[in-house]
């Protein structure tokens, strides 16, 4: 008789005898792991069909047209590929500090495991986190408290917002000890808003999500709301044209999305020069791709702490001790 049957069978009747309870038990255990290794052989087979979807996108020869940045993605720490694209934009262009790690300021970086700059903090940049959750901002202090600790990375507990984002970042250390390098923007909604406020720096490459739905021409912009929170709907950022028109208007050159049409990245206009593709948002668009994102893998899951540093930032470090 089936287990299922059998517990049909007994129900409101005495308890069984402890044998068969034991049996029942271990059958039980039995069948939860099964299905665990079901489980576990259906994502990896869904995350190989995503990358193998990822692979016959970027054979469109438009990728592998001159100054294109797609090809250069993949992941270690970020969500999708911005990891390798932010590589090889500060290949091309430098850092502030020829030859030299960088800085950087993240807004949303969570609890620091998956975002667009843990990478560059292992590999020696320093930088500031802002994330407004509390839950978030104590795995952060648990997780990097090595480098805070150092002082390579700050963190603020703060919600962004355009009235105040341009006095947090005047106050940081990382926006105010020279150049800024890298300004990453990723708070599901008033990024186009927070971006606009921005006066105090002028990082030398911008990062920054943009609403894949709405494809070049389309420029659309959701109204200011200080308190806004995305509700998982399309109400969530602007159009990538908004945001290339924006950042036109202070400077900057956009120079590539990545492959999942999540993320903008722009240059400034002299830095950029002949470097990078034609800054045009209708040639340089991808839309919004969001299930690729199961397809970068990197290793296992991330970690609960990062007190390492890349060699050769450990060495810095301890010459400067």
């Amino acid at each position: 008789m089936s287990i299922l049957g059998r517990f049909l069978r007994n129900l409101g009747s005495p308890a069984p005898p402890a044998t068969e309870s034991a049996e029942l038990t271990q059958r039980v255990i039995e069948v939860e792991r099964r299905l665990a290794n079901l489980n576990q052989v259906a994502v990896i087979d869904f995350n190989m069909r995503v990358q193998r979807e990822i692979r016959e996108l970027l054979a469109d020869p438009r990728y592998a047209a001159p100054g294109r940045l797609e090809r250069h993605g993949r992941k270690v720490w970020s969500q999708n590929d911005e990891d390798g694209i932010l590589e090889e934009i500060f290949r091309r262009i430098g850092t502030a500090r020829s030859g030299q790690p960088g800085s950087f300021v993240e807004f949303g970086a969570s609890d620091g495991r998956e975002c667009n700059t843990l990478k560059l903090l292992v590999e020696g940049w320093r930088g500031l986190w802002m994330e407004s959750g509390a839950a978030e901002c104590g795995r952060i202090r648990h997780s990097f408290a090595a480098p805070l600790a150092e002082g390579r990375l700050e963190l603020q507990q703060t919600r962004v917002t355009a009235e105040n984002i341009d006095g947090l970042l005047a106050g940081s250390r990382a926006a105010s000890a020279g150049e800024l390098d890298l300004l990453s923007i990723d708070i599901d909604g008033n990024d186009y808003h927070v971006l606009k406020a921005v006066r105090s720096v002028r990082p030398r490459v911008l990062v920054i999500e943009y609403n894949g739905k709405f494809p070049p021409p389309m420029d659309v912009v959701p109204p200011y709301e200080p308190d806004y929170a995305w509700n998982g709907s399309d109400y969530m950022g602007a159009s990538l044209q908004a945001i290339a028109n924006l950042a036109a208007r202070r400077g900057y050159r956009l120079v590539g999305t990545n492959i999942t049409g999540t993320n903008a990245f722009f240059v400034r206009a002299e830095l950029a020069a002949d470097r990078f593709a034609d800054a045009d948002a209708r040639l340089l668009y991808n839309p919004a791709r969001y299930w690729l994102s199961a397809g970068f893998v990197s290793g296992h899951p991330p970690g609960e702490r990062y007190g390492y540093l890349s060699d050769a930032a450990l060495g810095d470090l301890l010459r400067s001790k």
